[in-house]
């Protein structure tokens, strides 16, 4: 099942896609009482069974909130519980490009996962404009990330156990400002305002088999930059959350940024960054796609 948080006729609510009919359904009316989110996300608890029967009623019934056309789709989660949870070097090729461009072989080699978080304004949705933030740096780039979005509060989780806590999934696009490493931290690279564009929707977890096995494309201006398998992660999924709970409560609806493929702009010869009027294209296989266009002086 899509779920998407949308805006339509000035009011703004969360809408399953009823794929049948290809019409939005206000998820109030499938008797949960959440505007917002991430309050759905806890109320359905990972039970897709029920969500789908609630589903199937409002569609007897005729229910409608109108199509994705006559909405604005927003970001899924545009105020998340915390920061996003990003992993660093994921996939081996992109640790291998960053190494390169660092000119630093010892980051090409990864023997635990590495967190940070991305803090985020407010994250911007399908179709909205990225800051270009040129005023201050010239080194913006992309990273096309699956997301993953926990269902229920995960307390000391055994990896085996970890699927179960998945509510679905999402596209993120982990916007860098790459110069801003001389902090020598991902705080301030990763946390510029408004470079966490996510959507369009999220695909609840059972619609997609586990462990996820999908293909990552991002171009730029139709210029195709990169292209991988989620499958290629060096820390999968039960790995990440199940590490990372053993210290502290990851609540419902906690975002992890899976990590990205290779063929980011600070990796190629020579670097290409993003500019005012770039479109930048995300795609993942069963979930969709994710535009968004560069754009200075936007807040």
């Amino acid at each position: 099942m899509r779920v998407y948080y949308v805006k339509k006729d000035g009011r703004k609510f969360t809408a399953v896609w009823d794929e049948k009919r290809e019409v939005l359904i206000d998820v109030r009316k499938l008797g949960y009482d959440a505007a917002g989110m991430l309050r759905f996300i806890r109320l359905v608890h990972c039970d897709f069974s029920k969500l789908n029967e609630r589903l199937e009623e409002a569609r007897s019934r005729g229910e409608s909130d109108g199509t994705l056309e006559e909405a604005q789709i927003l970001a899924p989660i545009e105020h998340p519980h915390r920061d996003v949870i990003c992993m660093g070097l994921n996939y081996q090729a992109h640790a291998e490009e960053m190494a390169k461009a660092n000119k630093n072989a010892k980051e090409a080699i990864r023997n635990y996962p590495i967190y940070f978080g991305k803090p985020v304004d407010r994250i911007r949705g399908h179709m909205e404009e990225i800051p270009s933030h040129s005023d201050f740096i010239s080194t913006l780039d992309y990273e096309c990330e699956l997301g993953v979005i926990m269902g229920k509060d995960a307390d000391h989780l055994k990896e085996e156990d970890v699927r179960d806590h998945i509510f679905g999934y999402t596209i993120i696009n982990d916007v860098t400002g790459r110069e801003l490493s001389r902090h020598k931290q991902n705080y301030y690279m990763k946390g510029l305002d408004g470079t966490c564009p996510m959507g369009p929707c999220i695909v609840t977890a059972e619609e997609i088999a586990y462990p996820p096995n999908l293909n990552i494309t991002l171009d730029v201006n139709g210029d195709p930059r990169q292209n991988g398998y989620t499958s290629d992660m060096i820390f999968g999924i039960d790995e990440i959350v199940s590490v990372l709970s053993q210290g502290m409560v990851l609540q419902a609806g906690t975002i992890f940024a899976t990590g990205s493929p290779t063929g980011i702009g600070y990796g190629m010869n020579p670097p290409v960054f993003l500019k005012d009027g770039d479109v930048v294209h995300c795609h993942i296989d069963q979930i969709g796609d994710l535009t968004n266009i560069v754009k200075d002086g936007v807040k």
